[in-house]
């Protein structure tokens, strides 16, 4: 007689730190309390998290695997190995929702190949928050991740995002708006993206820069290039999303 396949949990985290039941479902605590196997990124930070859930077990008794940009291929099959056996298994990013400019990508396929259940909880995503806030085209969108690094390479690849975003269909009977553009970019160098976008964009672009999402000094600003340049933003070394249309 064959043996139930547990199922995969995707579960969001906070986006920094907050209070729990601000930003995470009491559903998802309920599922959290069962769970005896988790996949994380990071060890320390994964039962912080927990530890904030409520989540009484010891930790000793708990099953983790890391699940990182180090992790070989090979390794992740053997991650579902309890979900096979029966065991629901929970997978965890290190901030926001799993698999969404996660690694965790890798498992949720894998689960799918196996025919193990995948279930996404809700909870907060920066880049769908910042879309849902920043007035943009929410039905043509599309998310590119990090920009390239090299100030000469990244300029080229913003000069591209603003082309495609002022694209006018030639199917003239479809009510036209401007397509979202979304990317990220690693905290410490949101100066130089600042730059680059001031730089390389026409004066009516519209770009939103969405910093530190739900946290208690959250800044949601939509303005057009021309009058970011007459009070240029600084977002710090916060996590920011722009969204350029």
């Amino acid at each position: 007689m064959s043996t139930e396949k547990g199922a995969l949990y995707l579960i969001p985290t906070p986006l920094g730190d907050v209070s729990i039941d601000q930003v995470i479902p009491a559903y998802n605590l309920e599922i959290i309390y069962r769970l005896d196997v988790f996949i994380v990124e990071e060890l320390r930070t994964a039962r912080r998290f927990l530890k904030k859930c409520g989540y009484k077990k010891d930790f000793d008794s708990v099953t983790f695997y890391t699940l990182n940009e180090h992790t070989q291929d090979v390794e992740m099959t053997g991650f579902l190995d309890k979900a096979m056996q029966g065991t629901p298994i929970g997978l965890l990013s290190e901030a926001g929702c799993p698999a969404v400019a996660d690694p965790g990508t890798s498992v949720v396929n894998h689960a799918h190949q196996k025919g193990i259940r995948v279930i996404p909880l809700t909870g907060p995503s920066s880049i769908i928050l910042s879309l849902m806030a920043s007035g943009l085209n929410g039905q043509q969108f599309t998310f590119h991740g990090y920009l390239p690094v090299k100030s000469q390479d990244r300029k080229q690849k913003i000069k591209e995002l603003e082309r495609s975003a002022q694209r006018i269909p030639l199917d003239k009977s479809v009510q036209w708006l401007p397509h979202t553009h979304i990317f990220i970019e690693a905290p410490y160098r949101n100066k130089q993206m600042i730059d680059s976008l001031l730089e390389t964009c026409n004066p009516n672009t519209l770009l939103c820069i969405a910093s530190n999402i739900t946290m208690p000094d959250e800044s949601i600003k939509t303005k057009r290039i021309g009058d970011w340049k007459k009070n240029k933003p600084d977002p710090g070394k916060n996590p920011t999303v722009y969204l350029l249309s």
